[in-house]
């Protein structure tokens, strides 16, 4: 009593030809960067708009904050090393911000220099 069934079913997976992953299509509009910066200075608040009150802003807009909280920290702590917005309180990307009052490009320019 031979069992030779199993071998040509194993051959068989083995030549399954591997499905190519789609590419997802880049969504259009504006990024998370630029959407932190206009919050930012749209609020009238002198010492700064707090992480909180941002995403409710970002929420407000339409932005899903809930399941895109690592990119709203990630864009924070990078705006706040181009020098685009200015920390006025906390440290990472917890605490106050506010936007720069000169120009990130200029700062990123004279960087080199």
């Amino acid at each position: 009593m031979a069992e030779t069934a199993p071998a040509p079913a194993a051959a068989a997976q083995a030549k399954a030809p591997k499905k190519k992953s789609v590419a997802k299509p880049k969504k259009s509009g504006p990024s998370v960067s630029d959407l932190i910066v206009k919050a930012v200075a749209a609020s009238s608040e002198r010492k700064g708009v707090s992480l909180a009150a941002l995403k409710k802003a970002l929420a407000g807009s339409g932005y899903d904050v809930e399941k895109n909280n690592a990119r709203v920290k990630l864009a924070l702590k990078s705006l706040v090393k181009k020098g685009a917005l200015v920390q006025t309180k906390g440290t990472g990307a917890s605490g106050s911000f506010k936007v720069s009052k000169k120009p990130a490009r200029c700062q990123i320019l004279w960087s080199r220099f």
